[in-house]
């Protein structure tokens, strides 16, 4: 009771071997427990030994032993509602802290059950339901052994039925034997008839033709290929001997060309060798004539000089101007090249500008358009593929191939408590808007293969993969914390705990703050400690605040969490006609700009023209100055030594210009005989290759050919091996047919023997076989019954009382199922209205009873999710909500525990009352109140035994004949120490 030892052999005192316990029950009244036995007492010993084990005794009034049995104590206790373990009737110190300080209502709710004894009434029920259940399985099966006793009872039925008419049997079976004789003939002929038909249809076969057209066939096919060999032997010798032939001339030829080769470069060295002196001789005669002139002119040689000294000043003159001009050219170019390169650059710059407004434009289109399809369908806002998503999806689970339907996308599912923070709330949650959620990873993989219908691969939304659950996460401890600012957490609101606890758990939306201001997000996030447990804050602009660091957000306007539609589409009308001016105003910027690039290239090539034409003068006049200085540095030469110099070139020339021709003469004869090889090699070749042309179609004739030899053959073979089979065949036919015939011949003599008159059959022998072998089995039961009939007779009425009473018990018992199922019913119903009110009972007593203590309690009942929720508000904390009884004081706590068992007293029938310590954390004005209550209980339920254990003094209790305190000498301890204990 006191919940002080771990097992029963801690209760034996220590240096003793046992422990006894003596209980004395009264036994009075009519109610009494078999009073002739035991009395007005009975006495319940229990011995407990040192090893843990123990035994009962139950004695009478005169102390003699009646029983040692447990069976028998249990029958006491049942009889006289003994509950040893309601919590009602004894309820110790260490239940009452267990049930006080539990968080679970299912528990309280089953400490209640328990303590008005509904779960045992509860479980009798589902009992008796199982029970139920069992009994109709056996009184299914009882029928289906009902069908069988039915169809043995109509057997006998039968047999009584068959007395009268074994004559006609036995007459019937002579016929039917008659028949069945003449039956078997009659299948004997057509089997033979049969049998004849497949003999003619197999000699009719056309094996025989078949095998000599193949025969046929073989043999024009193989002379073919004879044909077609031999030919082809033919070409090929011929090709042999032609290869033989074409070696030795490609060999002569090779011979030939060479020495033609030898032979030109002979003559074209010779010819260069002529060329050379006929130059040479050139140069020195216009030596000679120079020389003769400047002889002639050495007269007016100063004159000329003069007049060549100052033609030199002159071009010197124009050469510098040239020059001068010549740089003046390059540095235009330069300049001109630049300018080139700047407008270039100007154009490329106006290219990326550009392509960067048209990105925009394109982009802020494809928003436009998805608002207008959202106007419709939301769902279009999260891109052009979610509603057929999402249809797929439905579609999907609709089939179970899912285990839990998908959830998405995330901001489709998600609300905003402040619509102007839904620029602040997407930057936050930026791809996790379009992300959607999955159960498990089966389910992934399925969402997966949906997506890759209308996504491509590496572009479809986020998958996050977390087990779902139905309640919020219980952020209490981990949530960023400001007086003034709020976290995403609390700006947002979702159709689904699932979306929140996977938004806290993907972006900790708990720890981020939201402050609208972006001073004031500096100020807090970095100009000192940032608030406790946030790591990050957004402004209403969605700019991005941590404690080192600020990023401004790229988005000025929300997506998908923005309410005003129309707003969004005439704002995103606007900003494209602005980009489509933009667009236009580059166009014709990029335009100009290339119409100037254009201009300057012209120029530019047009100066470089000028300045190729300046620098060919230049040259030219650089090429007339050094002619004219190396003219006047000329000197007269000896024309004697030049004239016999220029003898001697002559007769070299006559004697080269010899060597020339006979050299000449050669080369030809070689090329002609280069010439007639060469074309003995062309014609020799040409003939191999005519002969190749003709040997190729001839191998495709010759390996088609073989081919359809081979196939032939293969042919031949499977027909012969048919005719062989087909032969033998058609003789096992013919001996079959003579043996089916001799059978015949006998069949039709025993016939004749049974039936000398043919009988006309027209039903199977299977049929006949059949009835024949029924006929001898009632005739079997008939013969085995002769002279027996009154044994028949009994059979049969016994037969026929026994099925009549097996279904009448069969009917009576599920009648009585059927009814027992109405009670059952009934009683439910009543039992739902018994817990009801026994819990509007204890609500109202525990009401009362804290009333006594200036308390106000609440017990909520939730009978369908069998919960119960306790609340105890002390006085003067009426404001302040607490109601956990966690948050009570000791004593508070006892004196609800008191409260909470006065009322199940008040509810239940038990003939014991016991409590353990119930007023050791009380202040002595809860205990005197508490102590009244309990007093006052005693005294109204008199009849019943009360019991309650305390340590605190009982002085000051009234002196009645109810009241009985015992006081307990001081326990044995090691230490000393002692402590009062009273009961």
């Amino acid at each position: 009771m006191t919940n002080r030892g771990v097992s029963l052999k801690d209760f034996v005192k220590t240096g003793e071997s046992t422990a006894d316990v003596t209980v004395k029950l009264r036994n009075r009244g009519a109610d009494a427990y078999k009073k002739d036995l035991y009395g007005d007492y009975i006495t319940v010993e229990q011995r407990i030994s040192g090893d843990g084990s123990r035994s009962y005794k139950l004695k009478n009034k005169s102390g003699q032993l009646v029983s040692n049995k447990k069976e028998e104590l249990i029958s006491v206790l049942d009889h006289f509602n003994i509950q040893l373990d309601n919590p009602v009737s004894i309820l110790s110190q260490e239940m009452s802290k267990q049930f006080l300080h539990s968080k679970n209502e299912t528990d309280k709710y089953k400490f209640f059950m328990k303590a008005t004894l509904l779960e045992q009434m509860k479980r009798d029920y589902i009992h008796i339901k199982h029970t139920e259940t069992i009994t109709r399985q056996q009184v299914e099966r009882q029928e289906e052994c009902l069908k069988d006793l039915k169809q043995e009872f109509l057997q006998k039925k039968e047999r009584y039925e068959s007395l009268s008419s074994f004559s006609d049997l036995k007459e019937t079976l002579e016929n039917l034997k008659k028949k069945m004789a003449w039956c078997l003939v009659r299948d004997k002929e057509q089997s033979i008839q049969q049998l004849k038909e497949e003999i003619r249809k197999e000699e009719k076969n056309k094996h025989e033709d078949n095998l000599k057209l193949c025969q046929s066939k073989l043999i024009q096919t193989e002379k073919r290929l004879q044909i077609i060999k031999k030919r082809t032997d033919s070409l090929r010798e011929e090709q042999k001997s032609l290869r033989e032939d074409h070696l030795n001339i490609k060999q002569q030829a090779k011979i030939t060309n060479k020495a033609h080769k030898e032979q030109e470069l002979v003559y074209f060295r010779a010819l260069n060798k002529l060329k050379q002196t006929e130059r040479e001789q050139s140069l020195l005669q216009e030596k000679i004539n120079k020389a003769k002139a400047s002889e002639r002119l050495n007269n007016s040689g100063e004159t000329k000089r003069s007049k060549q000294q100052a033609t030199l000043g002159d071009l010197k003159e124009q050469l510098a101007e040239l020059q001068r001009k010549c740089l003046q050219l390059n540095e235009d170019i330069k300049k001109k090249h630049q300018a080139l390169l700047k407008g270039k650059e100007e154009r490329d710059k106006l290219r990326v500008e550009a392509k960067s407004v048209q990105f925009a434009y394109e982009s802020k289109l494809k928003r436009k358009n998805q608002l207008l399809a959202s106007r419709s369908n939301k769902l279009k806002r999260f891109g052009d593929h979610v509603p057929d998503l999402i249809a797929a999806i439905n579609e999907a689970c609709a089939a179970g191939h899912f285990i839990k339907k998908p959830i998405g996308p995330i901001g489709a599912c998600i609300s905003l408590k402040d619509p102007t923070l839904a620029v602040s709330v997407e930057c936050c949650l930026r791809s996790f808007m379009k992300a959607f959620c999955c159960d498990n990873y089966k389910d992934e993989s399925v969402l997966q293969g949906l997506m890759s219908r209308f996504y491509p691969k590496g572009n479809r939304p986020q998958i996050i993969v977390s087990p779902f659950s139905d309640k919020l996460y219980n952020v209490h401890g981990r949530k960023a914390c400001h007086p003034d600012y709020l976290t995403v957490l609390d700006m947002i609101t979702a159709t689904t705990p699932v979306i929140i606890n996977c938004l806290v758990d993907m972006r900790g939306i708990e720890t981020i703050l939201v402050i609208k201001e972006k001073d004031k997000a500096r100020r807090i996030m970095q100009k000192g400690r940032p608030p406790k447990n946030c790591r990050e804050a957004f402004t209403a602009e969605g700019d991005q605040v941590f404690p080192n660091r600020y990023y401004t957000s790229e988005f000025s306007m929300a997506k998908y969490l923005s309410g005003d539609i129309e707003t969004e589409i005439n704002l995103l009308e606007s900003e494209l006609e602005n980009l489509k001016a933009q667009l236009s105003r580059f166009h014709l910027q990029a335009n100009s700009v290339t119409e100037d690039i254009l201009s300057m290239e012209n120029i530019l090539n047009s100066t470089i023209k000028t300045l190729k034409k300046t620098q060919a003068s230049e040259n030219q006049v650089k090429a007339a100055i050094s002619e004219l200085e190396t003219a006047s540095e000329e000197q007269s030469d000896d024309f004697t030594s030049l004239e016999e110099v220029a003898q001697e070139n002559q007769q070299k020339i006559e004697v080269e210009k010899q060597a020339v021709q006979e050299a000449k003469a050669e080369l030809d004869k070689q090329r002609n005989t280069s010439e007639e090889a060469d074309s003995n090699y062309s014609s020799v070749r040409d003939k191999i290759d005519q002969l190749l042309e003709e040997i190729e179609p001839l191998k495709d004739e010759q390996l088609k050919l073989e081919t359809e030899c081979v196939k032939h053959e293969r042919n031949l073979k499977l027909l012969e091996k048919k005719l062989k089979t087909h032969e033998d065949n058609v003789q096992a036919m013919n001996r079959a047919l003579s043996e089916k015939e001799q059978e015949l011949q006998e069949n039709v003599e025993k016939a004749k023997q049974i039936s000398p008159e043919r009988q006309h059959v027209t039903c199977s022998t299977k049929s006949i076989d059949t009835e024949i072998t029924r006929l001898k089995k009632k005739l079997k039961v008939y013969e085995s019954n002769h002279g027996e009939q009154e044994q028949v007779i009994r059979e049969y009425a016994e037969a026929l009382s026994l099925y009549k009473e097996k279904t009448n018990q069969v009917r009576d018992l599920r009648r009585f199922i059927d009814r027992l199922n109405n009670i059952m019913s009934d009683r439910q119903n009543r039992y739902k209205i018994m817990r009801r009110s026994l819990s509007v009972r204890c609500k109202l007593y525990f009401n009362n009873f804290l009333i006594k203590m200036n308390c106000c309690g609440s017990m909520i009942f939730d009978h369908n999710n069998e919960t119960l929720s306790i609340s105890v508000k002390p006085p003067g904390r009426d404001k302040d909500g607490a109601s956990d009884m966690r948050s009570l004081s000791g004593g508070e706590r006892s004196f609800s525990t008191v409260c909470f068992m006065l009322s199940l007293w008040e509810i239940t029938e038990s003939p014991f009352r016991c409590l353990d310590e119930f007023d050791v954390y009380m202040d002595m004005h809860n205990r005197r109140i508490c102590l009244d209550l309990l007093l006052e209980l005693s005294e109204r339920q008199h009849l019943r035994q009360f019991i309650f254990i305390t340590p605190l003094n009982t002085s000051n209790l009234p002196k009645t004949a109810l009241i009985k305190i015992h006081h307990l000498r001081d326990p044995e301890r090691e230490d000393g120490h002692t402590r009062d204990k009273a009961i």
